[in-house]
């Protein structure tokens, strides 16, 4: 099927990901990019009305 990747490409991208970055810049980057989403989710959870009603 075409536009559909299986595991065995995603397990290649990987390997080469790997392979050009090596593994330690591979993980700070995981856990950058996770913690950039955990903020973006909280600062989405902590909308403006949600503020107003807190203050009243």
């Amino acid at each position: 099927m075409m536009g559909t990747f299986s595991i065995w490409h995603w397990l290649i991208v990987l390997v080469v990901l790997a392979l050009i970055f090596g593994t330690k810049k591979l993980k700070t980057f995981g856990q950058d990019a996770g913690e950039a989403i955990k903020n973006f989710k909280n600062a989405l959870n902590e909308s403006p009305d949600s503020k107003n009603s807190q203050d009243n």
